[in-house]
């Protein structure tokens, strides 16, 4: 019988091996820039971001908020819009729902609550007064937020994914953002993940089905070629 199709390969790779490997020989068109992008920034928040805090924080590239703080800049000087996410939970957990019931200690996802400091932003990262701010419950910025009305207003075309995890909301927002019509963009080194497999291989899938995985220059030239609001 001739195979046209693929088995499932095991190689031996790892999964920064494979990323690389994809990234030095793109086999697909760029979705590219659009007219008009979004930064969307997300769970930059202490319980996430706080190595020296809390457990559940987790640091790939140490130079990730400076980044993301560079890329919003640029963003707000050419008039486009900057949305923050972090995530929080009511006193008895009901919006966490079924995410929320498979631990429950001090640390879980669902015992992040309202005012606390595991919900509170880092403080490195410069949010302006302009910025929108949401409170999210589930992994995507999109679900049950008013994102997508945001990005409408503002005539969109373009989605910046950063934050973390990448395997995990980032990944979540980059299939909804495309499922929504939107270019979407996923700077490298302004993510982050707990393992750097996760990280690699959801990079990797991320670039080869549903995002333009860039060095995060790639967004700074484009908005620096971008003329000012």
């Amino acid at each position: 019988m001739d195979i046209i199709g693929t088995k499932m390969v095991s190689d031996g790779k790892t999964a920064r091996q494979i990323f690389e490997e994809v990234m030095a020989n793109p086999a697909r068109a760029k979705f590219g820039f659009g007219e008009k992008l979004a930064i969307v920034n997300i769970d930059f928040q202490n319980a996430y971001t706080r190595i020296d805090r809390y457990k559940t924080a987790y640091e790939t590239d140490p130079r990730q908020i400076e980044y993301v703080n560079t890329i919003s800049a640029l963003a707000r000087q050419k008039g486009m819009p900057v949305i923050w996410t972090h995530v929080a939970y009511a006193e008895d957990a009901s919006d966490a729902g079924v995410w929320g019931t498979r631990t429950n200690t001090p640390d879980s996802l669902q015992n992040i609550k309202y005012d606390s400091d595991r919900h509170a932003f880092d403080s490195r990262c410069d949010i302006a007064p302009g910025d929108a701010v949401y409170t999210k419950r589930m992994p995507s910025p999109f679900f049950e937020t008013p994102l997508q009305s945001l990005l409408v207003w503002h005539k969109v075309d373009t989605v910046v994914m950063t934050g973390g995890s990448t395997s995990g909301c980032v990944r979540a927002g980059a299939v909804d953002s495309l499922s929504r019509g939107y270019r979407t963009i996923v700077p490298i080194e302004t993510c982050a993940d707990k393992h750097e497999s996760y990280h690699f291989a959801n990079l990797t899938d991320l670039q080869l089905k549903y995002a333009d995985v860039e060095p995060v220059q790639s967004v700074i030239d484009w908005l620096e070629g971008r003329p000012d609001a």
